[in-house]
This record gives structure tokens, sequence and C-alpha cells, in this order.
């Protein structure tokens, strides 16, 4: 009799517990967020414990669909609760497309970098391109876009094993950020290195597009050349223009597999570089949720520390982010701001 009636009590609980779970379930209320992100952010969105963080403390879950950073600003927005470029031009571009967003917030940063390899980092630094300090490896734009200009092939710096013109590949600077932003870099190179205004545009412009127009086909997303990168190795893209969050969230990925390039693949510091700055944009009144939730403190700290984005909070004295890839900037010093949106509008025109 006694273990009928402890069965029964069991029973109730079991069933008490699940309904308390059904009720507590049913006022969690998730809220799902679409909209669209750069390809550079997807790993932290995949990210299982930064999820889990958004649903049970913020009742948020993230959807969303691929797309360089200028073009999910004319895309179609039906149904879309945010946008997450990684710029400000993306963010001035909205404005001067709709208007006022709903609300906007810079959520982290990182820098534009080169990724190249050893040969090539040590070719380059031996003709003054490049030059290194505290194991870190920094690029004379201006010197690189002579290079570029002049036609100056590979095998006149003595890498006679690569093909072709010196050039950087780099994404669409009229759909992506990095191939905007890169855009900016060697229009300052080229007006004696200063960022480029409107009054100044159309001296720079021709240059600008006789270097571009040799860069031949360019992807639309900076997640995809960095995996072109990495995968074909450098006879195929000697150089690449990326984001600094690329390598450091590989290498916090796949440690294994950053282990086996670690000797080769080479961040180079553009001098001056810019910093990237990813802006969320609400769209509506269930996109802003997301603003609070990514400003967490504890996803901010999982930005940098296994995504490699520099947050408000980043230590780069920390586990994770550039403790596990040689040749980190520790403080990115030589920068240059983006040109006024007039006249980035007039160079993505120029460069269609």
């Amino acid at each position: 009799m006694k273990t009928k009636i402890a069965g029964i009590v069991v029973l109730l609980l079991v069933v008490l517990a699940g309904g308390g779970y059904y009720i507590y379930s049913e006022n969690m209320k998730v809220t799902t967020l679409n909209g669209y992100l750069g390809g550079e952010k997807i790993g932290l969105f995949e990210d299982e414990e930064i999820q889990s963080i958004l649903k049970k403390k913020y009742q948020v879950e993230f959807e969303y669909s691929r797309a360089g950073s200028l073009d999910m600003v004319t895309a179609d927005q039906t149904g879309r609760d945010y946008l997450f470029p990684s710029s400000q031009t993306a963010l001035e571009y909205y404005q001067d497309t709709y208007g006022k967003t709903a609300s906007d917030e810079i959520i982290f940063n990182t820098p534009l970098v080169l990724y190249s390899h050893k040969i090539v980092a040590d070719v380059l630094e031996q003709k003054g391109v490049v030059s290194q300090k505290d194991g870190v490896y920094y690029a004379d734009m201006k010197k690189l876009v002579e290079l570029i200009e002049s036609d100056t092939k590979w095998s006149d710096l003595g890498l006679t094993q690569l093909y072709g013109n010196v050039s950087v590949d780099t994404t669409d600077p009229v759909k992506s950020n990095s191939g905007n932003m890169f855009a900016a870099l060697v229009a300052c190179a080229i007006n004696n290195e200063n960022s480029v205004e409107t009054a100044s545009v159309d001296t720079v412009l021709p240059r600008l597009k006789g270097i571009f127009e040799k860069l031949g086909y360019m992807e639309t997303s900076s997640s995809d050349l960095f995996n072109q990168f990495l995968r074909m190795g450098v006879g195929a893209k000697p150089i690449i223009a990326g984001y600094e969050s690329q390598l450091l969230e590989y290498a916090a990925e796949k440690p294994d597999e950053y282990a086996r390039i670690r000797d080769d693949v080479v961040i180079i510091y553009p001098t001056p570089t810019i910093w990237s700055t990813h802006i969320y944009i609400a769209l509506d009144d269930d996109g802003k949720k997301g603003i609070e939730a990514l400003l967490d403190e504890k996803i901010q700290k999982l930005a940098w520390e296994k995504h490699g984005f520099r947050t408000s909070g980043y230590d780069i004295s920390s586990e994770g982010g550039e403790g596990k890839v040689t040749g980190v900037c520790e403080e990115v010093i030589s920068v240059m701001n983006m040109p006024e949106y007039d006249a980035m509008r007039k160079i993505m025109e120029g460069l269609e």
C-alpha cells in the first residue's frame, strides 16, 4: 500500500512539474526577430551560448538572411525587424533612402586589415611596403597603391612562383562594407593620405576606378572572400582585405585548423586603417529589443573572446580573442575616419 501511495505521489509531482514548466514556457513569449545580417557575424549569431542568453534573459531569438552591408539597405525589408550591417556608411545610406531609423546602436567594432601569407609579407617588407613592430605587420598604403597602379608583377618583386600583378582581392565596394572601406583607404592614399571629401572625389575617382578595374571579379560577402583565401592559398589570393575579427574567430572555433596555418597566414594592418562599426538598425518596435540584448555584458565578452569583435569592454589580455592568434595589434592607433557620406556615395556611383 505504501509503495502504491509513493508511486501516486511521484506521479503527481511529475505532472505538477510538467505543468509548471508548461506555464513557464508559455509566459516566456520569445520574440523572433527577422532581419539581414553581414556574413562576418553569422558565427556569433549561431553561437549556442549566445543564443541561450538571448532567449532566457531577453526572450528574443534572431532569424537572419545574409546580405552585404550596402545591399541590405536596398533589399526588400517586408517582414524584417532589423538590419545589422558593418559600417556607418550603411546607416547613412539607410537614412538617405528611408529617413530616420526606429533606433540604431553601435554594437561592436573591428578594424579593416589585410590578410596575406608569410612569403608575401616578407618580400613586401624587404621592399619597404610593409614593416614590423613588436611582431605586428603594418602596410604603407600609399606604397602598396603605387605597386598596384604601376602594374608591378609579383615576379618583379622576386616572387616568381606567383602569377600576375600585385593586387588586393576585396569585396564589391558597391555592395559590401569591407570593399567599401578598402575603396576609402585607397582613395585616401591617392589623395596624399588625406581623407576624401566631396570636393576632392572627382580628382581621385579616375585613378580609383582604374585600380578597381584591375581587380576583376569581386565577391559580395567578406566571409566568402575570407574562406576562399584560406582554401585557395597564396597562388590564388596573395592578399585580401577583410576584418580582424575573421581570423580571431577562426582560431577560436577551429584551433586545430588554425594551428596548421599559423606560420603562414599573416595579419597586416593598413596605415592608416578604418574601424568597421557594426551598427544594429531597428526597423520596428520588436527590432528595438535586439539592441539591449546584444549589448548584454556577457554577450559583449563572448563577442570578443569567441568571435574577435572589439567591444566596449574587450580585454586584449583575456583568454580568447587575440590570445590564440599571433601578430594582433594591441591598440589600433593609426586610423582614419570614413569619408563623409556624400563623398562615399559619389565613390560608390563611380565604381558601379
